[in-house]
């Protein structure tokens, strides 16, 4: 991709600045090495660069606004709800087969990047391992990752549990979910 400097004053920018970064192409690199970790506060995207982790949600969305900030052209901030299996998600561990699921729909952020779909999350992430298993995507906003994603993902899973006669209860579903993410931070 074509590299473009960052010229914003915003506060992420700046931040991202003080961490010696002065282009797109150095910003996208030093947010793929980060590690993937929850951060303490879903609303400041800046955590992302100052507690030096983030979710696929976070370092998107902080991928996005920087963007738009510094006037990188055809950047989109994209939900994905996938299906999450043990084999296209690996570190998710053996809780789905521990619980007899094939898998369960998981909500993805990752960037369009000129109309090619771009995961940034971690070193290992590569959005081909689950480009076969999307079953939805939507382009949404930065601002959008905390509530609206939540939202969004629990009422898919809802009308799939519905559609699946799934024997399992919502915050059964939720729980194991929440487990196999916790297994991807560890």
């Amino acid at each position: 991709m074509t590299d473009y400097k960052l010229i914003s004053n915003d506060e992420l920018t700046e931040l991202a600045m003080s961490n010696g970064i002065i282009t797109w192409n150095q910003l996208t690199n030093f947010i793929k090495a980060l590690p993937y970790g929850r951060n303490m506060n879903r609303k400041d995207l800046g955590l992302v660069l100052s507690e030096k982790k983030g979710t696929c949600s976070s370092k998107h969305a902080l991928l996005k606004s920087i963007a738009d900030f510094n006037n990188v052209p055809n950047i989109d901030l994209i939900i994905g709800i996938y299906r999450m299996t043990e084999s296209n998600t690996p570190k998710i561990g053996t809780e789905l087969t521990e619980n007899s699921i094939k898998f369960i729909p998981e909500a993805h952020c990752y960037l369009k990047i000129n109309g090619n779909r771009i995961d940034l999350t971690t070193k290992e992430s590569e959005f081909n391992k689950i480009k076969k298993d999307i079953l939805q995507e939507k382009e949404i906003e930065p601002n959008q990752v905390y509530k609206f994603k939540v939202d969004y993902h629990k009422e898919f899973v809802k009308k799939w549990m519905k559609e699946t006669n799934s024997k399992f209860t919502f915050n059964d579903i939720w729980r194991i979910r929440e487990k196999c993410v916790e297994n991807l931070t560890a």
